[in-house]
Order: structure tokens, then C-alpha cells, then sequence
């Protein structure tokens, strides 16, 4: 059985709700998964998962990562991930020029470590409506697959 650790940074329950959508996505394709605040998170624990998925939210006009997830962002750049296969995911709001820049900075945190890019990202416009439902539901999938292609 395929493992996954998900880790989140949400601040007023938009990614949370995309991470529920994508645990219970994991969990009918068999997946045993682990769902983690970033608050909590290690990201040594990556190293006994097969699928490695960060969600955040991005903060501010500068696009910045949220301060509840920097030292995670930080301590991810000292892991080996080589060979584990990652995801990542976030809520944003279209409003601000950097759209989901926090997703797109994990995103290649992730690659500078070694791991491999499962699936696009996902970038949802503040809540996750019926589209981004089904999004969402197509990423936990691709990224079965790519576990089981490897």
C-alpha cells in the first residue's frame, strides 16, 4: 500500500478544505495518509512516505510564504528526497498579482531536493468550488500513478 504525509498551512480554511479533498481522494485509491499541520510537521517524516504534498496558502502583497510554514520551507532544504515522488497545492486569491506564489516556491524547494514532480500543482481562487473539486481529485490520482510507475 502507497503512503502520503500532507502538509498544510491554511489560515482561513480554504487550503484546509482542498486538503480534505485530496486525503479522502488518496484514501478511496487505496492510499494510507497522514495529514499533518505545518505548525507540527517535520520534514524529515517525508523520508518514510511515498508521496510528499504540501499545501499553503500565500500571504500578503509581496506573495510571501506564510510565517507559520518558513521553517518548514527551510528545514525542507536540507533533506535528501531523491527518488519520492511530491505535490503541492494552495488557495490564493486571483486579486493579488502573484497568484499561489507560496505553491510555486514549495514546488521548487521540493525539485532542489531531489524529489519528483507527480502531478501539476493545483492553485485554487479562495475556496475550492465544483471544478476545483475535480482538479484536485485528478492530482491525487496522477500522483498514485506516478508511484506506481516508478
Amino acid at each position: 500500500m502507497a503512503t502520503a504525509m500532507i502538509v498544510f498551512a491554511s489560515l482561513t480554511g480554504n487550503t484546509e478544505e482542498c486538503t480534505g479533498v485530496i486525503e479522502e481522494a488518496l484514501e478511496d485509491l487505496g492510499v494510507d495518509v497522514e495529514v499533518v499541520d505545518c505548525m507540527q510537521a517535520d520534514p524529515e517524516d517525508f523520508l518514510a512516505v511515498d508521496i510528499c504534498l504540501v499545501g499553503t496558502y500565500t500571504y500578503g502583497n509581496d506573495a510571501n510564504l506564510p510565517d507559520e510554514i518558513v521553517d518548514f520551507y527551510e528545514e525542507l532544504a536540507e533533506i535528501d528526497l531523491t527518488g519520492k515522488v511530491f505535490g503541492t497545492y494552495g488557495s490564493g486569491d486571483t486579486f493579488y498579482e502573484k497568484f499561489c506564489k507560496s505553491v510555486d516556491d514549495f514546488t521548487e524547494q521540493f525539485k532542489r531536493v531531489g524529489a519528483i514532480e507527480g502531478a501539476q500543482s493545483v492553485k485554487v481562487d479562495l475556496d475550492p468550488n465544483k471544478e476545483d473539486v475535480e482538479k484536485l481529485k485528478t492530482f491525487a490520482k496522477a500522483l498514485v500513478d506516478k508511484v506506481h510507475s516508478l
